[in-house]
């Protein structure tokens, strides 16, 4: 046998260049292109999350920054964008409103870092991994609700809802910027696909807001813009503030936050997966998400995730590779701080056309068609993934939900498949039972139901060849069979189980105990 030669240390550098080159600068300009039209983009979403959760718009912002470039190094997937989102900043709001801006604020750095420790450490156990029990049905609902969410986040800068700042109203002129931009958005790619839509679209419309004094709002109402970088900071409490005290306060907040981060940055990645058509290491990006946010708690920021949006924006601008993701981090700081009075000229009703083409385009139209063909279990899942996120506006509550819905019609289904075939031997003394299916909590009550125990026999055969035992509770149906059998006078054997089935009830079953009295104790 011809062992192969060991490589050598150059073809090991050759193989990092090239990886690295794959990485960061294999599609150089689409990328420099659609990290631009993101960062634009991120900046009015930083400013209303921070906004949101009750904190400066420099929070949000200096959030945005350090994610996107801290994640664009060490993610697990290329192309995504990570930033401050609107499900963190929902949890943040009590904690400002509870302890005020200042002590609140120093409340919402500390539980970023301890969201990022819990969330580095559950990469590191392979926390993505869950996602393989995220149905179909419930990633399709996921996809429906955020479009639907990031649709109507748009409406008050349409003149419905309340607005989150105390800039000018909203006047009739903002449905014409906003139909101008979807025009551009949409007309722009028949002509030429040189330039992003999008980035036309801002660049256009600022211009003509600009030159003819249009009254509209702009970037510059929703908040004043950070002058420098994020330095350094530790959070600092009050003398009467200690160690376990600051732990309880935000312990619950942190849980929650891993919660919604984790979730919705594993589904968005899952999400730019089917876009770009290439895989991404989800536990890399759970661990990456982890050192970014407990970076970010020390520089004045507040916790982040993947946001489906940007990210959309993002692969339908071109970009594809980490330049883009790192590029939107920092031309958005780059924008905020150098050319911060001509980003402040930005119509919001260019940005609103950009985000109504994300939620377009995010949506999945033909699963409107698919309620007519899936069955209606599928599409009850769906539904209620997207009306409980709609209902709850908190993501991890409805991909709960659609997951144990999910489980349990998988549940029943699997149970509705079992069953007992039977015959009796010539004598009249002996019957075999024949079982096939999975035997678990679902089908156990079944399982039992099919077995006849005031027929007169010397002795019954239960052969489980085509069987499978999964937990304690069929484990216990069949040690309930063995014993009412044994009751009426009856001699039991068992055949045909596999290894795996035999083990579990080896290991939880009484029946084939020595001293076994009949009764299936503990079960």
């Amino acid at each position: 046998m011809a062992w192969p030669k060991p490589r050598s240390r150059a073809g090991e550098c050759v193989l990092n260049k090239k990886s690295i080159k794959e990485e960061w600068f294999s599609n150089v300009r689409a990328d420099v292109l659609a990290g631009l039209v993101v960062a634009l983009a991120l900046i009015p979403e930083a400013i209303a999350f921070s906004l949101l959760a009750g904190v400066d718009p420099k929070v949000g912002l200096y959030a945005s920054f350090i994610i996107a470039v801290i994640i664009s190094f060490i993610g697990g997937r290329p192309a995504m964008i990570s930033a401050a989102t609107g499900a963190m900043a929902l949890l943040f709001k009590p904690l400002i409103q509870e302890y005020g801006r200042v002590e609140g604020l120093q409340l919402v750095l500390a539980a970023t870092v301890l969201t990022g420790i819990i969330q580095f450490i559950l990469g590191c156990f392979n926390i993505a991994n869950v996602m393989r029990f995220v149905s179909k049905a419930v990633m399709t609902g996921f996809v429906n609700a955020l479009a639907i969410v990031i649709f109507m986040a748009q409406l008050p800068e349409l003149g419905y809802g309340k607005l989150l700042d105390e800039g000018p109203p909203v006047t009739p002129m903002a449905w014409i910027f906003v139909a101008a931009g979807l025009a551009i958005i949409y007309l722009l790619p028949r002509l030429t696909k040189a330039v992003p839509s999008p980035l036309v679209c801002i660049i256009v419309l600022t211009a003509v807001a600009h030159f003819f004094n249009l009254e509209v709002r702009t970037v510059a109402h929703l908040g004043e813009l950070p002058s420098s970088l994020p330095v350094f900071a530790l959070p600092e409490f009050a003398a009467q503030w200690t160690f376990l005290e600051v732990l309880k306060v935000i312990l619950p907040v942190s849980l929650g936050l891993v919660a919604v981060g984790l979730l919705e940055s594993l589904m968005t990645a899952q999400i730019v997966d089917d876009f770009t058509d290439t895989p991404s290491d989800k536990n890399k990006e759970a661990r990456g998400q982890g050192v970014a946010n407990f970076v970010t708690g020390f520089f004045g920021g507040m916790a982040g995730c993947a946001m489906i949006g940007q990210s959309v924006i993002n692969v339908k601008s071109g970009g594809r590779t980490r330049l883009s993701t790192f590029l939107a981090g920092a031309v958005l700081i780059i924008l905020c701080i150098a050319l911060k009075d001509l980003v402040g000229m930005i119509p919001m009703p260019a940005l609103v056309a950009v985000m109504i083409m994300v939620s377009i385009g995010t949506f999945n139209w033909g699963s409107f068609k698919n309620l007519l063909v899936h069955p209606p279990t599928t599409s009850i899942v769906m539904l209620a993934t997207v009306g409980t996120v709609l209902y709850t506006h908190n993501l991890a509550i409805g991909v709960g939900v659609g997951v144990l819905l999910a489980a349990i019609f998988f549940a029943r289904k699997v149970a509705q498949l079992i069953s007992v075939k039977s015959e009796l031997n010539e004598s009249e003394e002996c019957r075999t039972y024949r079982v096939s299916g999975q035997l678990f909590f679902a089908s156990s009550d079944d399982f039992v139901e099919f077995f006849d125990f005031k027929e007169v026999l010397s002795k019954v055969v239960i052969d489980v060849s085509d069987a499978h035992f999964w937990d304690l509770t069929s484990v216990g149906a069949l040690d309930k069979v063995v014993f009412k059998f044994r009751r009426e006078g009856a001699t039991v054997e068992v055949l045909g189980m596999n290894e795996a089935s035999a083990t579990i009830v080896g290991k939880l079953g009484t029946h084939d105990k020595e001293g076994a009295t009949g009764e299936p104790g503990g079960h």
